[in-house]
């Protein structure tokens, strides 16, 4: 029986042994990771899914997200979320774990009504999800990345063609400016 559940801080410890046999201990040199950099998780978007029925409560995957920004040519930094890294343990892969995660996180993300949310991933999983690479074509991040993996969720309308995207060290949610 799977259980999404808050990521806690008790988490942690199975979710980078988890990170590790999923991505390697080289998943650190990635440029996402230069965006997590000295960033808080966002505890209120990332979830964690649980197994009861195996030996106790059994971490088999976690969904993570972060704050950053997006930097324009003329210096304004508008507020983003980035999301991931996304991991199921290999044994429960074709379960519908990845899914499970990514549904429960946006749908809190919608409920925050969020600033637009990021990440670095395979279009044809995350664009079910509502993620495209159409406005993310010229950005640029503190690493390389492939365009064609840079997704974006949520509103388009006045972000910056060109952009740099970086690291925000606010643990403090993202949120969008209101308008009276």
């Amino acid at each position: 029986m799977i259980t999404i559940l808050p990521l806690a801080p008790a988490h942690q410890p199975a979710i980078d042994s988890l990170l590790d046999d999923r991505f390697g201990p080289a998943r650190h040199k990635r440029t996402a990771y230069r965006l997590r950099d000295r960033a808080d998780v966002l505890g209120d978007f990332s979830f964690v899914a649980v197994d009861g029925a195996m030996d106790g409560d059994t971490l088999v995957g976690s969904l993570q997200c972060w704050p950053i920004r997006l930097k324009s040519v003329g210096g304004a930094r508008l507020p983003m979320i980035l999301l991931g890294p996304v991991a199921v343990a290999a044994a429960r892969e074709g379960q519908g774990i990845a899914s499970a995660l990514m549904r429960t996180s946006l749908a809190a993300l919608d409920a925050a009504d969020s600033p637009p949310v990021l990440l670095i991933g395979d279009a044809p999983f995350y664009g079910r999800f509502g993620f495209s690479a159409a406005a993310t074509r010229h950005w640029e991040l503190p690493g390389p990345v492939d365009h064609d993996r840079l997704l974006l969720r949520g509103p388009t309308t006045g972000l910056p063609r060109i952009a740099w995207v970086e690291a925000a060290t606010s643990g403090n949610p993202p949120r969008t400016a209101k308008v009276a």
